[in-house]
Order: C-alpha cells, then structure tokens, then sequence
C-alpha cells in the first residue's frame, strides 16, 4: 500500500524514469545471463546471474538516488538561513509574507529556489501560511530543516515579530552549522586512522599470510616425510586447506571490512552511513590493489630469503 502511494506521488516525468530503469535492470539482467551460460554452459549459474545482476542494478539505482537527494538536500541546508534572513529583511521592508517569500527566491539558492516559489504561490491562493510552510518541509525532506520550520510555526502561532524570529531562528541554523564543522574536523582523525587499517594494514597483513601459507605448504611439500616418520617429536602433515581458499576468503573479507569501514566512516564523519558508500569504490580499489601488489613482493622478497 505505501509503495502504492509512493508511486502515485511521482511525476510523469519520474514515472518515465522508473519505466526506463525497470526495463534497463531486465536488459541487463538478461544479458548477463546469456553471457554466463555461454561461459559455463549450465543453466544454474545463468540464473543466479539473472537474479544477482537485479539485485546488484536495483542497488546501484537506489543508493544513486540517496546520493543525489542527500546531496539536494545539503544544498538547501546550506542557503536555507539566508532565505530566511532574506525574508526577515522583506518583511522589515513592509512587504506582506507571500511577497516576501516570492521576492527571496534567489537563482544562487538553487534548488531550494523552485520550493520558495511555491510556497509563496500557496499562500498567495489563499493556503494558511503554517499549512504552506509545512509543506515546504515535506517537499524539501530535511529533518534539519522540518525542525527549523516547526520552531518558526510555533512563534507565529505565539504572536511574535515574524521579522524577528527569523533573523534568531536563522543565526541559530548558523551556529549549529559552525558547531558541526569544528566537531567534524575533531573526528578527522578517526577517519583517518579507520581508513589507514582498513585499506592500507589490513591488506598488508592478509598479504603476508597468504605468502606463509604459499611458502610452509612448498617446504612441507619438499620434505621427506619417510625420513622423519620413525621419530617422536617431530611430526609433518600437508595443509589441507587449499591455497585457492585462502585467496578467495582473503579478498571476500577485505571486501566486506571494506564496506563496514565506509558505513562507519560515513556515520562518523557525516552522520549518516550511506554518506561513507561514496568512498566505498575507492576503498576497495585501493585494498585489492595493495593486496595484490604486496603479495608479489613479499612473494620475492621471501624466494630470495629461503
């Protein structure tokens, strides 16, 4: 039912767009499919590839839109006390509040600009000035901003200078904007260290013990076991784990350490996980790439050793 809404809410234009994206992920999936069974020529990896490649799509597309909305709405976080100073000043100029709101739709505050201008043809129609303003919140979807909004509808319903609360709620808005800054930059080193083991340390480590484990199972392989079998304290047995596992579980938990570093780095540095996912491509770029070129010098460095 909600999803059911949700869809009635969209534009036409958003509708095209949801259209095209559902027939792109099938494509694709398809495609994907017909790919992996001329490969493998079995019918049980071509549809886990179909459904693997929706999935993998669907995700791409969802966290592309939670970037490009979050990014929206930091936009107009950032214009929004100005806005509000800019009308405080209107109000101040004798203008009536619609006017005011119309005439502080600024180009430079895009995309929060198209918003104002319809606030202010709400009011202008006659809609109460707490149900517009409201409204403004629900379209923007800013808790920052939604709050900021509650707080001035609350000194209206109080009867105070309009001008005034503006310009206070406005300074405030700065002030925890400056707070947040100064907080961020403290916890920077934080970030820093996260990234350091976890891109850089961790692949080292994981580096060396695939070349230990690579280079005990070539000696163990190299010995004469028979020689050694009549004595007591000394006992040598093959490593049964293959090497090949090794290898891949290496690379699946730099992969999934990777994606838990980028969640906490987003959470730490932003406030918000999904914040961290951008650096997420980088960081496991840069941990393979690191991985794998460690592994082949200390693959050297060892040969030459022994």
């Amino acid at each position: 039912m909600n999803y059911r809404k949700k869809i009635s809410r969209l534009t036409e234009k958003e509708k095209k767009t949801l259209r095209r994206r559902r027939l792109s992920t099938i494509i694709l999936a398809i495609l994907t499919s017909f790919v992996l069974f001329a490969i493998y020529r079995t019918p049980l990896i071509p549809i886990i590839g179909f459904f693997s490649a929706i999935v993998i799509i669907f995700l791409f597309f969802h966290f592309s839109d939670g970037f490009k909305k979050s990014g929206r709405i930091n936009k107009m976080e950032t214009v929004f006390p100005d806005f509000l100073q800019l009308v405080s000043s209107n109000l101040r100029a004798g203008m009536t509040v619609d006017k005011s709101i119309m005439l502080a739709a600024r180009p430079e505050f895009a995309p929060l600009d198209e918003e104002i201008i319809q606030t202010g043809k709400d009011i202008t129609t006659g809609k109460n000035i707490e149900r517009a303003l409201k409204d403004l919140s629900y379209r923007i979807g800013s808790d920052k901003i939604g709050k900021t909004i509650l707080i001035i509808i609350s000194g209206i319903r109080a009867g105070g200078d309009i001008a005034v609360l503006l310009d206070e709620t406005a300074g405030n808005m700065r002030s925890r904007e400056f707070v947040a800054k100064r907080a961020a930059s403290q916890v920077l080193m934080y970030v820093i260290f996260v990234f350091f083991a976890v891109a850089v340390f961790a692949p080292g480590l994981f580096a060396l013990s695939n070349v230990l484990v690579f280079t005990m199972d070539n000696l163990i392989g190299d010995i004469d076991t028979s020689a050694v079998q009549g004595s007591s304290y000394i006992s040598f047995q093959k490593i049964s784990v293959s090497l090949d596992f090794i290898l891949y579980y290496s690379i699946i938990f730099i992969v999934c350490i990777d994606i838990l570093a980028s969640l906490v780095i987003g959470l730490v540095n932003k406030g918000e996980e999904r914040e961290g996912l951008k650096l997420l491509p980088f960081m496991i770029g840069l941990s393979l790439g690191l991985f794998f070129l460690l592994k082949i010098v200390i693959s050297n460095i060892m040969g030459k050793l022994i």
